[in-house]
């Protein structure tokens, strides 16, 4: 294996200048946006009562869990920058190491900033009237059934990309300082909300006590009503319609292999990866329970499912806030201004190794493999930047079928929905390749094992793949159209492979004393 043992150079790239707390932070911050504000509101459209509402999210939180589990070991065994893109090239071969990366540019990563950061530009709209998706600097220019516009609403996302991509070019020790603060501050106010929802919002009339748990029927739920036209009934259509509901959830927990991109530049990554990774994603596991469980105490289930706009965590605000309810409304704002701006720092901040990685691979610009006088690579985090920023401006132009009204959607959430059941694949893989590399690279130092091996493998490599047939088979054409998205690579990766010339990097970066230096 040539490709673990071999790589040197004499000049270090990176430093080693994130410990235990970073590590866990950027686990934190990257895995809490606005997630787990509204996709309680879907996922409970689609499976009818609470009971199976918290099942979706437990059974989310239990492949978040054990994929963490099982990352560990590889993220402990092999702390390089790009983890999870170094975890597939060395288990699987480069190509399926670029697949990964490709997506991860083309729309997972850069797609995903783009998202949490209208998301952002969003609710700064309810303190800023003047930031919406309905005032334009400049129009939308209609090709077909898409277009081009830049609103106010995409100005500040962009604006926001940028600022924190020049920020996280002016070294580590300053995107550190703002995940952790934002971090800190994100995490207190989801679990001030868990607080509010059970000290304030219990009543008597809350699907909790209303609602039949596990009974979605006696509810007044159909799963044609769920999902119209579909061809299932009774406890078959229940089950295949829990698989999509964990879709919310996990996009909700998902980006905690962030922190494996970041490998290079942790210190001691042989513990700190494993513990980052156990006690980043068990926390976000069980505060998103809590805050489901806030949601049924506090709220009728008529209502989680009907939020204006999916927004529960704010109809629970506003409940408790009554008759003041634009208190609660302007509360819930401003929290997910915190959690959305620092999430955006996260994914800025990891997301660009993995292109720095693919790089020195010789698989992505040669400009990319380098860094500035600050020790990060500037060049990567520029080029994920421009095209982060770029995928804010393309809108979906669709007509009301009932106003005749034309409505625009972002085009990058219709990406992402593609994208999920791939990336859901690239994230089995990983799990996956725990066994692969116990078999072809058994004499490598593990400092950290997976417990009860190979179980959690496992049980995440069975759920996946029950939840990938299900999203299959009940979003074909979506998922058909992300997995091309994903082969539009294979081209590309022949022909990079033939031209470029890899850069090398030296992957055992300098000590913290250099980024300190710096």
């Amino acid at each position: 294996m040539p490709t673990i043992l071999d790589e040197s150079e004499a000049k270090p790239k990176l430093v080693r200048g994130l410990g235990q707390l970073d590590a866990t932070m950027i686990v934190m911050g990257s895995m809490i946006g606005s997630g787990i504000f509204i996709t309680s509101a879907e996922s409970s459209r689609l499976v009818g009562a609470p009971g199976w509402l918290l099942m979706a999210w437990a059974l989310s939180g239990l492949m978040t869990l054990t994929g963490a589990l099982c990352c560990s070991e590889i993220a402990a065994m092999m702390p390089r920058a790009g983890g999870q893109y170094v975890f597939l090239r060395e288990a699987y071969g480069r190509a399926f190491g670029f697949l990964f990366g490709w997506s991860l540019f083309l729309v997972v990563q850069t797609g995903t900033i783009a998202a949490v950061a209208v998301a952002f530009a969003k609710f700064l709209g309810v303190f800023l009237p003047i930031v919406s998706a309905n005032v334009y600097v400049i129009p939308p220019w209609v090709f077909g059934r898409y277009a081009l516009s830049l609103s106010t609403q995409q100005f500040v996302a962009i604006a926001v990309i940028a600022g924190l991509t020049a920020t996280n070019t002016r070294g580590l020790e300053t995107g550190k300082w703002i995940q952790n603060t934002f971090t800190f501050t994100k995490t207190a106010a989801l679990i001030g909300l868990i607080l509010v929802g059970f000290a304030f919002g219990i009543n008597r009339g809350a699907a909790a006590w209303t609602s039949s748990w596990f009974n979605p029927w006696a509810n007044g739920w159909t799963p044609a009503q769920a999902q119209p036209g579909l061809p299932l009934a009774g406890g078959l259509a229940l089950a295949m319609l829990l698989g999509r509901a964990m879709i919310g959830p996990l996009f909700s927990q998902s980006a905690w292999n962030n922190v494996t991109f970041t490998g290079g530049e942790v210190r001691n990554p042989g513990r700190s990866l494993p513990l980052a990774l156990t006690i980043g994603c068990g926390s976000v596991v069980a505060l998103y329970l809590l805050a489901n469980v806030a949601y049924l105490v506090a709220l009728p289930f008529d209502r989680i499912q009907n939020a204006p706009q999916d927004r529960v965590a704010t109809a629970l605000m506003q409940a408790v806030a009554s008759p003041h309810g634009q208190l609660g409304t302007f509360l819930m704002a401003g929290a997910i201004l915190i959690s959305t701006f620092g999430c955006v720092n996260g994914l800025i901040l990891a997301g660009a190794r993995v292109f720095y990685a693919m790089a020195g691979d010789g698989l992505f610009f040669a400009k990319a493999g380098t860094t500035n006088r600050y020790h990060v690579p500037a060049a990567a985090l520029v080029a994920q930047g421009i095209w982060a920023a770029l995928l804010t401006l393309p809108v979906t132009v669709k007509l009301h079928p009932t106003t005749r009204v034309v409505e625009y959607g972002n085009l990058y959430n219709q990406l992402l929905e593609y994208i999920i059941p791939a990336d859901v694949t690239f994230y089995m893989l990983m799990v996956g390749a725990v066994i692969v590399l116990r078999r072809k690279a058994p004499h490598l130092d593990r400092p950290y094992r997976v417990v009860a091996y190979p179980l959690p493998a496992l049980i995440y490599i069975s759920l996946a793949i029950l939840l990938v047939l299900d999203f299959i088979y009940l979003a074909p054409e979506t998922s058909g159209i992300g997995y091309l998205i994903v082969l539009t690579g294979i081209p590309v990766y022949l022909i990079w492979a033939r031209m470029a010339k890899p850069v090398g990097h030296d992957e055992d970066p300098e000590p913290e004393a250099v980024a300190g230096a710096s």
